[in-house]
């Protein structure tokens, strides 16, 4: 498996991941398009012989940086790849010149919480009814941001 740039031929995968883990509020398939049209935007996806397992991306603007999503198809998920992607989200932060990174979660979703958490981030505050569902999300941030490429191949 290989974490690569998104291009645009990847967005019909990515987007069924993404109503596959976020049916509330999934992102359509035009706001990929606006995203990946960013010039602050970096988009990756977990790629495994063609088939495309995970995606992530952030918005930087140095000296900060925002994690706007990252997924995993659940068929995948617990295999490590949302760390690789995250790593690689965290190093394109760096080579932006991003000294931290901002990201909201689901204050129910405990997998991604660890997964965050593990990474270095830590909550800093809660934004009730953040969701389409009401439900709340935490607001995380990392700082410094770490390098979490030991041991993760592109």
């Amino acid at each position: 498996m290989t974490v690569r740039p998104m291009r645009w031929w990847d967005i019909p995968r990515v987007h069924h991941i993404e109503q596959a883990c976020f049916p509330q509020d999934c992102w359509s398939v035009d706001q990929f398009w606006r995203e990946l049209a960013g010039q602050t935007r970096d988009y990756v996806v977990a790629d495994d012989d063609g088939a495309v397992l995970g995606y992530a991306g952030i918005s930087t603007i140095s000296p900060d940086s925002d994690l706007q999503t990252l997924a995993v198809d659940p068929h995948n998920q617990g295999a490590g790849i949302g760390r690789r992607l995250l790593a690689r989200m965290l190093g394109c932060a760096r080579e932006r010149g991003a000294t931290s990174m901002i990201l909201e979660v689901r204050a129910d979703n405990t997998g991604a919480q660890k997964l965050y958490a593990g990474a270095g981030f830590e909550t800093i505050a809660t934004r009730s009814r953040y969701y389409p569902d009401g439900s709340d999300a935490l607001i995380m941030r990392c700082r410094p941001l770490p390098d979490l490429t030991d041991g993760v191949t592109a």
